[in-house]
């Protein structure tokens, strides 16, 4: 009984932290929308993308017409993706048009289209990647992406990259090819923001060492880190001798410190630094400890 309580406890709060990164995700996409995108003219992707283009023809509000386009994609989410995505989607999608309206008169605006792609790329992916943590969408294109995602297995960020990539070339038409090329590179760039919110490059590090010392190195990564380690054995391929290789995950400047120690202590060690995208497991995705409380 205590054990379904904690598991419930767990999931309920698993759940309250998915909201909270959709609406801070979705919170820094409306803005960027309306202090980056819409004062440079730059028609991103997406539905934000179909509302600048409208806005510079019809004067159209921008907010209204993301609200309206986005409610038969919302559909489309829910028969395609699942109930549990679209509820939080549903979240997503309307709190960025929502933040899109609170914020239209924001004074803080930047009308340069090389900055406005450059700085504006990376606060929309990181609010994407963010978003996408959450295991939901802003909805749009943003939902399409995920569609093709879960279908094809390509990333988010590849995946919003194709899908807004269309509707950049659409806009060549309402604006000049200069806008057009720099609204492309805010595309790639918002595509290799969510990569890096989603997949957490370079924070972690799997360093891979091969010994014969084995003991020596187990007791200098407990002692000087405190992180644990896997053992396989292995042979060498030329010497043909006997050897073991130790695998162990750690945070950058962990690493950094092991290698000092690494160098100092067994110099003829030989090892290998590998950056690890995301790792899942006890020391980082769940606490270091077995006696902690998660």
């Amino acid at each position: 009984m205590e054990g379904k309580l904690i598991m419930n406890t767990l999931k309920w709060n698993k759940t309250v932290t998915e909201y909270l990164y959709i609406l801070i995700g979705a919170t820094i996409v409306g803005l960027a929308y309306n202090i980056f995108f819409l004062p440079s003219k730059l028609a991103a992707g997406g539905i934000s993308g179909v509302s600048t283009i409208l806005f510079e023809m019809y004067a159209w509000s921008p907010a209204m017409t993301q609200a309206l386009i986005n409610i038969p994609i919302f559909f489309i989410g829910w028969i395609a993706i699942g109930k549990d995505f679209s509820l939080k989607s549903l979240v997503g999608t309307f709190w960025v048009p929502f933040i899109i309206f609170l914020s239209t008169d924001i004074p803080l605006t930047v009308t340069n289209p090389f900055l406005g792609a450059l700085y504006g790329g990376i606060i929309l992916g990181v609010g994407l990647g963010i978003v996408y943590k959450g295991n939901g969408s802003t909805g749009g294109t943003a939902a399409i992406a995920q569609i093709v995602k879960k279908f094809t297995g390509i990333s988010s960020g590849y995946s919003q990259f194709i899908v807004d990539g269309l509707v950049v070339i659409g806009s060549i038409i309402v604006f000049n090819l200069e806008l057009t090329l720099f609204a492309l590179l805010t595309i790639y760039i918002c595509g290799k923001a969510i990569d890096f919110v989603q997949l957490r490059t370079s924070a972690t590090k799997l360093i891979l060492i091969i010994t014969e010392e084995e003991e020596k190195i187990q007791n200098l990564i407990h002692k000087s880190i405190d992180r644990g380690l896997t053992k396989v054995r292995s042979v060498g391929g030329y010497t043909n001798q006997d050897k073991t290789m130790i695998l162990c995950v750690t945070e950058q400047q962990e690493a950094v410190q092991l290698k000092k120690l690494l160098q100092k202590e067994v110099p003829s060690t030989f090892v290998i630094f590998v950056n690890a995208s995301e790792i899942l497991g006890r020391g980082f995705s769940l606490d270091k400890y077995y006696g902690q409380k998660l």
